[in-house]
């Protein structure tokens, strides 16, 4: 059986949906999914699992990501972005350069951030994009998100009524990029939502190191992509074994280990006291 991380630069007009879809029936192996969806009209990184692959993604769920977008000012959509209707629009006729970058170191650092009313979120067991789609009022608590760097990285330009730019942006996991497009609009008085959307990195997985579904034929071991996110630990046999059958063993960490034995990842590992429990196991790397 397949086992291993296959890196994908998403096409725009696919759903994540359509990726595991077509990974399905190009690599032969119905296991396969995602950390971390995007939207249809976004483009970029998404880490796919496939095989025993599928236990390690929810190790990655909390990893930091960086996008590159091009945000317009002077119009808000109901969705923050090109998608949606139309539902306001403002003069940017005296909006200046240092009257945005002021609004995005604003929008930069540990921040309160209302997330996207057509996001994933559930809100008394619907998700809160098909309650906005069937027209409903969608309320969201804000959260505390980290916006690490947020960068203007091209001339700010006039696009008929609008200004428009391109930014790199990295954010925590569960940072909304529409949101800071839409928060930087009202905030400026326009409106603003976004025109392009495309993700670079997911930690240090790196959009460089993705390939096309078409051309998806490079696997990245469970403990290559492991050894990105924790410290590498080698276990002998008799402490494989003991792993293997839900004992707790002893080591010298204090932090949370992947795992090795014979070179590949047998289990993600976390301490309890003075031992260490297995999280998630990988039983088929230990020969018996």
């Amino acid at each position: 059986m397949l086992s291993g991380i296959v890196l994908i630069d998403k096409a725009p007009g696919m759903t994540s949906h359509d990726v595991v879809a077509q990974l399905r029936k190009k690599l032969s192996e119905k296991k396969i999914g995602h950390a971390g969806t995007l939207d249809p009209f976004a483009t970029g990184l998404l880490v796919m699992g496939v095989g025993s692959g599928t236990k390690l993604l929810h190790h990655l769920f909390g990893l930091d990501k960086q996008y590159k977008t091009t945000i317009r000012l002077g119009q808000a959509t109901s969705t923050d972005d090109l998608e949606g209707e139309i539902i306001s629009q403002g003069s940017v006729e005296n909006i200046f350069e240092d009257q945005i970058r002021h609004q995005i170191k604003n929008l930069t650092g540990t921040i309160q951030q209302v997330p996207s009313s057509v996001s994933a979120i559930k809100v008394e067991g619907r998700r809160a994009y098909e309650i906005a789609r069937s027209g409903q009022e969608v309320s969201l608590p804000a959260r505390t998100v980290d916006v690490y760097h947020f960068q203007i990285t091209s001339d700010i330009t006039q696009v008929g009524d609008f200004l428009e730019f391109e930014a790199t942006i990295d954010c925590s996991s569960g940072t909304y990029i529409r949101a800071l497009a839409r928060d930087l609009g009202a905030a400026l008085g326009t409106g603003g939502h976004l025109r392009a959307l495309r993700r670079t990195r997911i930690g240090e997985f790196s959009i460089s190191d993705s390939q096309s579904v078409e051309d998806s034929d490079q696997m990245i071991s469970l403990l290559q992509v492991a050894k990105k996110i924790y410290s590498e630990v080698e276990l002998d046999r008799d402490q494989a074994q003991s792993i293997i059958h839900g004992k707790r063993i002893v080591l010298e960490s204090d932090q949370t280990l992947a795992a090795s034995f014979n070179g590949k990842l047998l289990a993600i590992l976390e301490p309890v006291g003075t031992s260490y429990r297995s999280v998630t196991v990988f039983a088929e790397a230990f020969d018996g």
